[in-house]
């Protein structure tokens, strides 16, 4: 196999490494370093392993080097699946999580993942899965987490005269505690020891 030249003069070798310094991802910083091994006079197999990279895949990218500079050493964007839902979309689905459920409306407390769900599907005519939901929640940045939903009849004011009446824990500790008889023979365990003896 005939070893490709890095044709490409444009940068030199301490351009090349200052540009691995400043790479955004370690893919990428390696595959600028293995250009600028094979630049300094290293083998290919050389430059390759320091790398981890094996010679052909050194070559590839040599060619793409060639062809397009530094910019083509980069992943090329993937094409997968594209979005179930547009940003717009996403942006009213996360309105509604900080808003929060209306029993009236919603007929929950608070959303569940089904619950979102369905509320996808009836307004963006959009079915994902439950997980799905969840993983859509987490790129928008919440947590499962949630905090104990308040029912719509709570009178919070009712709560807040309950608690200034109920008597503080040390009080209640100390009026349901009995009072510990105190013997001659030591401790109220050891007394009770002694009557199971007998």
């Amino acid at each position: 196999m005939v070893a490709i030249a890095v044709t490409r003069t444009d940068l030199s070798l301490a351009d090349l490494r200052v540009a691995a310094k400043r790479a955004p991802d370690g893919k990428h910083a390696r595959r600028i370093l293995a250009i600028a091994m094979v630049l300094d006079g290293y083998s290919r197999e050389d430059a390759a392993q320091a790398c981890g990279m094996d010679r052909q895949t050194l070559r590839d990218w040599v060619h793409r080097y060639n062809a397009a500079g530094l910019a083509g050493l980069a992943d090329r964007p993937r094409s997968g699946r594209p979005a179930s839902l547009t940003a717009a979309e996403l942006t009213e689905v996360a309105g509604w999580v900080e808003q929060g459920a209306n029993l009236a409306t919603d007929g929950v407390v608070r959303f569940r993942r089904v619950d979102l769900r369905d509320r996808i599907a009836t307004k963006f005519a959009v079915y994902l899965h439950e997980r799905s939901v969840g993983k859509l929640l987490k790129q928008l940045g919440y947590r499962r987490l949630s905090v104990r939903p308040l029912h719509p009849q709570t009178d919070l004011a009712a709560q807040e005269t309950f608690k200034k009446t109920l008597p503080s824990s040390r009080q209640r500790r100390w009026a349901a505690a009995p009072p510990a008889s105190r013997s001659k023979s030591g401790s109220a365990t050891k007394q009770g020891l002694a009557s199971r003896e007998r």
